[in-house]
């Protein structure tokens, strides 16, 4: 996939810089809380202030793992792979926060559990300056937003940089509310909220791929259209259709493009969240419907879009072309295109 240019989120870059020039210098931590929607650039830009945070003495990475939430699932992630044999942790207590499989029988209280996992982090951590990533923290177990809110509150000389979809998306919506306002509360965080791109930054990334002479405003405004501004979706629809894009119709005024699928609502819906990568049993939890349901509306998008299967779809909901026949407009404000195998 194509990477697309910053553009819009230089503001936030230099932002996220300065805590941590904050962080470096010895004047305390920060915590740092960057929100939006799937697609908006969240984990690009941790990425960009990680390639100017590379002299720290650590970098502290994860998320939820892929299998259904499990305690301290971020810090099973950190771990996963590093050697923990210089740790002053107790053995049993580290395979459970681990994620062993074969974990002691001897279980810890919820507070000893927490209050080791904040010592091994600070282990982890030491005395130099250092940067603990947090992605997708919408998606994270109930311990491990108890840990993260508690490392926020230590005085450990790091920059805590916290990604997260809205609350709305979360597995504990109300438990990701509390701990993003716990997060954001505290004294000198940086909070940003990332937006979808404008036509015209939408222009500035066509012109960064194809040249001023070829990106005009009225392909920006049908690109914009076309992907909802949502930079992911731009970057896929680059990678797609390369050249292509430049050849992209240009929507008569006053017309909805959305009127040339016949999709319901629903069907639209699912179909975004199909292309975000979810599967059935998750699409049914967002959607607050049952798995049986999901599949009647997967089935009916594939026969409506002509796709042949759940990657065709998906792709269809980015590119608008169904199999064989004409381009055809397509938004959705819930779609990330990402491709994914029939599941």
């Amino acid at each position: 996939m194509m990477a697309v240019p910053m553009v819009g989120r230089a503001p936030a870059l230099d932002e996220l810089r300065r805590a941590w020039s904050r962080v470096r210098a010895g004047r305390g931590p920060v915590t740092a809380v960057v929100t939006g929607a799937p697609g908006t650039g969240k984990s690009t830009l941790a990425a960009a202030l990680l390639e100017v945070g590379a002299g720290a003495a650590t970098v502290l990475t994860g998320s939820a793992r892929l299998h259904s939430p499990a305690p301290y699932d971020w810090l099973a992630a950190v771990l996963a792979g590093r050697d923990t044999s210089g740790l002053d942790v107790p053995p049993d207590a580290l395979a459970w926060l681990k994620q062993d499989p074969d974990v002691p029988r001897e279980r810890y209280t919820p507070d000893a559990l927490l209050r080791i996992a904040v010592t091994t982090v600070r282990a982890l951590v030491g005395a130099l300056p250092s940067v603990l990533v947090v992605e997708d923290l919408h998606a994270l177990d109930p311990a491990s937003l108890s840990l993260i809110a508690e490392l926020a509150a230590t005085d450990l000389p790091v920059l805590l940089l916290v990604t997260s979809q809205p609350p709305e998306a979360a597995l504990s919506p109300q438990l990701t509310t509390r701990t993003l306002a716990r997060l954001g509360g505290r004294p000198g965080a940086v909070r940003r909220h990332l937006s979808d791109l404008l036509p015209a930054e939408v222009g500035e990334v066509l012109q960064h791929v194809y040249g001023a002479e070829v990106a005009s405003p009225e392909l920006a405004e049908a690109v914009w259209r076309r992907t909802d501004g949502n930079p992911y979706r731009l970057s896929e629809l680059i990678a797609v259709e390369g050249a292509a894009v430049c050849e992209i119709p240009r929507p008569s005024p006053g017309v909805d493009l959305t009127d040339m699928a016949d999709l319901t609502a629903r069907e639209r819906e699912v179909l975004g969240l199909l292309a975000e990568g979810m599967a059935n049993k998750q699409i049914a939890r967002v959607l607050g419907i049952s798995v049986r349901t999901v599949t009647v509306h997967v089935s009916n998008l594939l026969r409506k879009t002509g796709a042949a299967s759940r990657t065709e779809a998906a792709l269809w909901a980015l590119s608008g072309r169904r199999s064989g026949d004409h381009h055809v407009g397509w938004r959705d404000n819930h779609t990330v295109a990402r491709s994914q195998s029939s599941a």
